[in-house]
């Protein structure tokens, strides 16, 4: 059984979309064990309460330093022998020595077609921004893994959106998240609990 860790900062809808698959069984082999969330107001935390899951704040600012902060981030995180972690939303920037420690093991949903609209500074509504300042027409998301850059882990899965005419930024994150995020994170973790990826040369095979 593959043992989840889920870190977020907000709302949590994709912790959500995570959640619903477990229960019915569209990502098998894997259960939540922890949702860590670096926001003690983030509603995520009450959806993990509310789902009987552990709920774990740990916040920058009753830690009172990024040391301590992270310290407490990465023994939290320990504490719950996870096999997988799983960025959905978590806007707090993970330690270099998780990062290492988990390699492989991290994952993260970002609003964008990779390499399109991301690294720093492209995340919430910048990203939605960015893409119809450019006029594209196809956006959606993407599922890497997690490395010591931004946004440049191998990718594991992607979804294409259509943009339309009058988006607005906020449309077009809403059209993403239902029609890309919601979907794909799910998948990922059912792929990743079934063994059926692994990473060679810094690019992601999918099958069995």
């Amino acid at each position: 059984m593959l043992r989840v860790g889920v870190l977020v900062s907000g709302g949590g809808t994709n912790l959500q979309s995570v959640m619903d698959a477990v229960a019915e069984g569209r990502i098998k082999n894997a259960s939540i064990e922890v949702v860590i969330s670096n926001n003690k107001k983030a509603y995520a935390l009450e959806r993990a309460a509310k789902a009987g899951i552990s709920a774990e704040c740990v916040s920058l600012k009753d830690c009172g330093s990024r040391e301590s902060f992270n310290h407490k981030l990465e023994e939290t995180i320990d504490s719950y022998k996870l096999d997988l972690l799983v960025l959905a939303g978590f806007l707090a920037v993970l330690p270099q020595e998780i990062i290492k420690k988990y390699t492989n093991k991290i994952i993260n949903i970002h609003p964008s077609l990779i390499p399109a609209f991301c690294g720093p500074g492209f995340y919430g509504l910048r990203v939605h921004e960015a893409a119809l300042e450019r006029g594209v027409k196809l956006t959606g998301a993407t599922v890497h893994f997690v490395d010591e850059g931004t946004d440049t882990g191998p990718i594991i899965l992607q979804k294409a959106v259509d943009v339309c005419v009058d988006d607005t930024p906020e449309i077009l994150q809403k059209k993403v998240m239902e029609e890309a995020e919601w979907i794909l994170l799910p998948q990922a973790i059912d792929l990743i609990a079934r063994g059926m990826v692994t990473v060679k040369d810094n690019r992601v095979i999918i099958g069995g």
